[in-house]
């Protein structure tokens, strides 16, 4: 994609965001959009919400699954943004049309107080992290799942650009240290509305959740950022997306590790 197209691409997401009406997939429009394409109109939006006065607070991880990846014909995860107006409090109320088709997804959050770039260990994030949380991911697509005309679903471009479908974080009020608790066993019991839905463990996450920190400092390398200090990140989802249509309340319940929710007007 030229710089052109990557511009009009971020501007168009930012007004299918501000408007509530979808945009149609990247992916179809730019035939040829690659990853990097992909992470290039992520940043474009990164550049003007923060220069609209956006602070960003952190980074989530996406598609750590494999059934998520095999969905989408990939094999490795993808990442995005965290800004300030994203956050919700647990037991909070999402505004009646602030969303244009959220979901959410229940994940083990975790919150820096070193940085990390590049290539580290898995000691090295542990040794970073100032603790471990659990949390709600909102998510929201500002692309069409699918094409009205075609019926082409999303591909991984589609998700990247349009901030790994970021949308809101949901934060729990427990705080754990990361070297006291197997995260591979820290799971949750997720309802909507008083009803199980999905239940996971954040072995789902690349079989440890701390190996999605080492992947995210890697990939971020690569494009010349990193994680720092007070940074917020969202390991990734242990279990498949939860449909919140207006009036729905979410719980995950962790056990021992915690627990969160949010309701949507």
């Amino acid at each position: 994609m030229t710089d052109e197209e990557i511009h009009a691409a971020a501007q168009a997401l930012l007004a299918a965001e501000d408007t509530g009406r979808q945009i149609g997939l990247l992916s179809v429009q730019y035939p040829g959009m690659t990853m990097d394409d992909a992470y290039a109109v992520q940043a474009a939006l990164m550049t003007a919400k923060s220069v609209a006065g956006r602070k960003v607070i952190g980074w989530k991880i996406g598609l750590t699954s494999k059934a998520m990846q095999d969905a989408l014909k990939i094999d490795t995860p993808d990442s995005g943004v965290l800004f300030d107006d994203m956050v919700f409090e647990s037991g909070g109320v999402v505004p009646e049309g602030r969303f244009i088709q959220p979901r959410v997804e229940a994940e083990i959050a975790f919150v820096m107080k070193a940085p990390l770039e590049g290539n580290v260990t898995r000691e090295q994030v542990v040794a970073a992290t100032d603790f471990v949380c659990p949390s709600l991911e909102i998510l929201d697509t500002r692309i069409f799942r699918a094409d009205p005309s075609s019926g082409k679903t999303r591909v991984i471009v589609d998700t990247i650009a349009d901030n790994a479908a970021n949308a809101g974080i949901v934060l729990g009020n427990q705080r754990h240290d990361p070297r006291l608790v197997d995260l591979r066993w820290a799971g949750a019991i997720v309802a909507r509305d008083g009803e199980v839905e999905e239940t996971g463990l954040g072995a789902g996450v690349l079989n440890d959740p701390v190996m999605g920190i080492v992947w995210l400092a890697k990939r971020m390398g690569v494009y010349g950022q990193s994680i720092k200090p007070g940074q917020v990140i969202l390991s990734g989802s242990f279990i498949r997306p939860v449909e919140c249509p207006p009036g729905s309340h979410v719980e995950a319940d962790f056990g021992a590790f915690g627990h969160v929710e949010v309701s949507f007007a």
